[in-house]
């Protein structure tokens, strides 16, 4: 089936965003003595939902605190957005896309208010078709909901899309949903990604692979 749309992850995807959480993240945790390393960030908390990560960070909190400590986190977040900056090559690849007609989806485990937030700081809000926030959704990535969630809202079947991740629960989302996915490799290595499935991976979008490959799916 030929490829018919694009579906990107955001944080570490199509923004260079993940030194924000990093830093947002580590300031609401001081605040209730939890400490941890940017190892720790990549392994447990990049790519999960907010309540899975305060699960892990804040367990001796009650859990109906959570919401709220994962929103000072995310207020922190939006305050520094201002100067985000995207992967190399985001907008010529969607330049590339729009001349085909393929249909674009952001798919995302952040908040709404963090997407908008995030695609407005990279001027691509008008590109895409679709935007889905997986906490929005009774399940979120690493479960395939947010994906097939897209899917649906494009009207593009799992064979004809290829998704951009750059996080393992992402991946497993993308290839549980039987999408075709290439990783991104901003924060984990090409070792990781193709070992939790993707089927190529590259440094940014500017990789001279990435069209050789997509334009193989055209045909």
């Amino acid at each position: 089936m030929p490829l018919a749309a694009l579906l990107f992850d955001l944080d570490g995807t199509m923004a260079l965003s993940d030194t924000l959480h990093l830093h947002a993240f580590q300031i609401v945790a001081a605040r209730y003595d939890v400490s941890f390393d940017l190892a720790y960030f990549n392994q447990e908390i990049s790519g999960q939902t907010n309540e899975v990560i305060c699960k892990r960070l804040f367990s001796a909190q009650p859990v109906d605190d959570h919401p709220r400590i994962a929103e000072e986190k995310e207020a922190l977040f939006r305050g520094m957005i201002g100067g985000l900056q995207p992967v190399a090559g985001l907008h010529a690849l969607l330049d590339w896309a729009d001349e085909r007609d393929l249909r674009l989806a952001v798919v995302s485990n952040a908040p709404r208010a963090n997407i908008t937030a995030a695609l407005d700081a990279l001027g691509v809000t008008e590109r895409f078709d679709a935007v889905v926030s997986g906490e929005e959704l009774p399940r979120g990535k690493p479960d395939p909901l947010p994906y097939l969630t897209a899917l649906a809202a494009l009207g593009v079947a799992a064979e004809a899309a290829v998704v951009f991740e750059d996080a393992v629960p992402g991946i497993a989302a993308a290839t549980g949903a039987a999408i075709t996915t290439i990783g991104v490799t901003t924060n984990r290595p090409h070792a990781v990604l193709t070992e939790a499935g993707a089927a190529i991976t590259l440094a940014d979008f500017t990789d001279t692979s990435l069209l050789p490959f997509l334009i193989g799916r055209m045909e």
